[in-house]
């Protein structure tokens, strides 16, 4: 931001100042106007020079011109090169699905190549009658590998790197969404490909070096990924970037698109990343391909792409921030406020976005935020924590290898693409009721509400429907029905950001994330020693898991109410008046946020002991 930029924002944020107090002596003005008329009914002041008397209020009323306009119209008059709209972030995103769903496999093989390598020579050294037979990197038959052994340690070495890359990407995630809040999307898009890229540098070294690279150094390229934020940020950004360019009754619509592009290049980067390695030879062609998507994404989102947030919106959120840290006493004027956050830091202090207090919040905007974000993490949660279980319960019940499962994969995300981009935005367009006219966020309604119930509905019949299925297309069915309620994480989404004023959206999808990541860690342990230890007497235990967690989540869909929002109007006015310094009502979430945040790192670490456990 230059100074020309900075001035006008300041002058801009002087302005509004000045007709809150406008706003403020105008009401004072009427009411003594009416103590004055004594009953005698008089016209009412329209704001000219020539319609003034003395029982005229001081200023005259607010001007439509000088009325704030919500985000997704404060760039109707530029160029449409210059508007932000979600189709300037779709194609990267679109390509970077792409790459991330066709890595998956590869580097899952380059991994259990580079174990089976170290433990047949660790084999070899302990036990000099074992012949050692030679591993053969970027494909070929290594049936030498297809041991209990090796796949415990690649079982073991992948859950680690998954903890590893999903707890730094819990505690990244809320920061990089509040300061997207401050300095803009577009910044916070393009520093969560960095770790990404570099991480893909490390598994490029060891491609290309199988033979000589030390495995281990494969953790680090998790811990970079995480650091950055991994997917987790660059979705939850781009759901805020869609959030600020797009009306309320849209966002399930645009959320849903970006969701859609994330499971077709799921469902198609497999398919283009084999027939690369086919056609190569080459394994590490497929991870230079990966780093060059997200060099393209960088370039695109930098240079092509408008920036979503105005500079007197980021100036704002700043100005709030500032306040906000001023509050903390003499320290914050001793010490940079990185040494205090540090010194502060607790995990699940930037949950309380989902636990507002004070003027224009209310029990019922808290219940819904609450019941929201639970139902959203449950989902995500039971998602990440059924993907691997799934392909490997059907390799067991049914004896599907590659060809099978790939099939399943297509039908099944064909099937959640489809209700995504064709079904959701239908259903939006000719079922949604007409939105309110002023144009301001009023919270859910019974469309956004039975949507979901709707979703999560089919996702627990899907669920019901793996554990019953006892044959392959019985199963397939099961996970088609399944993919319906993927509509389910798009209208979540949107219908959070409905409940927080739209200067906390980052904010808002950045505690998103931390509960994702989190998820990502647990989920999968959890899952994955359920199977473990119930696959030899009822394999079909995880599911019944599964499915009752998901009938947890339509329970509590029950519970949401309609029409239920934080109202900035009874902020903005409390913020004008005294405050007692005695009192600071989110102090009592803070407090309470260490104990939180203590039983859910506990849950987690034990979470994490029963998978590895159960994977060694």
């Amino acid at each position: 931001m230059d100074t020309h930029d900075a001035i006008e924002a300041d002058i801009d944020i002087d302005r509004r100042q000045l007709q809150r107090t406008k706003s403020r002596s105008r009401v004072r003005g009427q009411k003594a106007a009416e103590l004055a008329k004594a009953g005698i009914e008089t016209p009412p002041y329209d704001g000219t020079e020539d319609d003034a008397d003395e029982q005229s209020p001081l200023l005259p009323p607010e001007r439509e011109e000088d009325k704030e306009k919500p985000s997704w119209e404060e760039f109707a008059d530029l160029p449409w090169y210059k508007r932000p709209s979600i189709f300037f972030v779709l194609p990267p995103f679109f390509l970077m699905a792409c790459a991330f769903g066709g890595v998956i496999t590869p580097k899952l093989n380059l991994i259990l190549e580079l174990i089976c390598q170290r433990y047949m020579s660790e084999k070899q050294l302990t036990d000099p009658t074992f012949t050692m037979i030679p591993v053969h990197f970027g494909g070929g038959d290594n049936s030498q590998c297809r041991i209990p052994e090796v796949q415990s340690a690649v079982a073991q070495f992948t859950l680690w790197g998954s903890l590893i890359a999903g707890l730094l990407s819990a505690i990244t995630s809320p920061k990089l969404g509040a300061l997207s809040d401050r300095y803009g999307r577009k910044k916070i898009l393009v520093f969560s490909s960095v770790g990404t890229i570099l991480g893909e540098l490390i598994t490029i070294w060891a491609g290309t070096y199988p033979e000589n690279f030390p495995v281990n150094m494969l953790i680090l390229g998790y811990a970079l990924d995480g650091l950055t934020g991994s997917f987790i940020v660059a979705m939850a950004i781009s759901n805020s970037y869609a959030t600020d360019c797009t009306p309320p009754t849209r966002r399930n619509v645009a959320f849903g698109y970006f969701h859609g592009c994330l499971f077709t290049g799921i469902a198609l980067g497999p398919i283009i990343a084999g027939y690369i390695v086919k056609k190569t030879g080459k394994i590490v062609i497929v991870f230079w391909i990966l780093t060059s998507v997200h060099l393209f994404f960088m370039a695109f989102i930098t240079f092509i792409t408008p920036e979503s947030l105005s500079k007197k919106r980021q100036m704002v959120a700043r100005e709030k921030h500032a306040e906000e840290y001023e509050k903390l006493g003499p320290v914050s004027e001793v010490l940079p406020e990185w040494v205090v956050n540090l010194r502060s830091y607790n995990l699940l202090a930037p949950l309380k976005v989902l636990w507002p207090t004070g003027p224009g919040s209310s029990p019922a905007v808290r219940r819904n935020l609450f019941l929201l974000a639970a139902v959203d993490t449950i989902m995500f949660g039971v998602a990440m924590g059924s993907m691997m279980i799934i392909v490997i319960y059907a390799n067991y019940m049914f004896g599907w290898e590659s060809f099978e499962s790939g099939r399943f994969m297509t039908i099944v995300n064909s099937c959640r693409v489809f209700s995504l981009l064709i079904a959701l935005p239908l259903l939006t367009r000719y079922v949604r009721p007409k939105p309110d006219a002023s144009g301001k966020q009023k919270g859910c309604d019974s469309f956004d509400l039975n949507l979901i119930r709707f979703a999560v509905f089919f996702d627990t019949l899907g669920y019901v429907g793996y554990t019953v299925a006892m044959t392959g297309p019985l199963f397939t069915l099961s996970g088609a029905v399944a993919a319906v309620g993927g509509i389910a994480a798009p209208t979540l989404q949107a219908a959070l950001t409905k409940h927080v004023p739209a200067e906390q959206t980052g904010q808002l999808l950045g505690a998103s994330g931390l509960l994702h990541a989190l998820a990502r860690v647990v989920a999968p342990t959890v899952f994955q020693g359920i199977y473990a230890g119930t696959v030899k007497h009822y394999p079909q235990t995880v599911f019944v898991c599964l499915a009752s967690t998901f009938g947890l989540a339509f329970g509590m869909t029950w519970f949401l109410r309609t029409n239920v929002y934080f109202d900035e109007d009874k902020a903005a006015e409390a913020a004008d008046q005294p405050q007692d310094a005695t009192h600071f009502p989110r102090d009592e979430v803070n407090e309470s946020l260490p104990v939180i945040g203590s039983v859910i790192a506990a849950f987690a670490a034990i979470a994490a002991w029963f998978g590895l456990s159960s994977a060694s």
